[in-house]
């Protein structure tokens, strides 16, 4: 009797990071689209305000303190890709500087919430495809 188990369906799932993007409050809805662009299906932007002192601020050159901060859930497989992207534009666009870091996920609850965030759909076997 074959006890052999069929490894044809089970691929690695794609790990997910969550994308933390800052830039001037005024190109938040920009770089939202930007970031969209790389099959993105969740993010969300929050106002903020930074705190350096006024010395500072004019050493650096900023004049305005009014950000916004994108959190975005990105495949690992696409963060290259964007944070390249993300860096190009940040050097490019005037008063579009801009900084980001990312952050793995460890874990997750729900195979639904997974594969909605990684833009995965199910397939009759219940694995993920994309």
């Amino acid at each position: 009797m074959d006890n052999k188990v069929s490894d044809t369906n089970n691929k690695a799932p794609i790990k997910l990071e969550l994308l933390i993007t800052i830039v001037e409050k005024n190109k938040a809805e920009f770089y939202a689209d930007l970031i969209q662009s790389y099959e993105v299906n969740f993010q969300f932007i929050m106002v903020a305000h930074g705190t350096a002192k006024a010395d500072i601020l004019d050493y650096l050159g900023i004049a305005d303190t009014d950000k916004a901060v994108i959190f975005s859930v990105v495949r690992s497989d696409k963060l290259n890709d964007l944070t390249y992207m993300l860096g190009q534009k940040f050097r490019s666009i005037r008063g579009g500087k801009g900084v980001s870091v990312s952050v793995p996920f460890s874990s997750m609850i729900g195979t639904s919430v997974y594969a909605f965030l990684c833009n995965a759909t199910n397939t009759v076997n219940g694995g993920f495809s994309k």
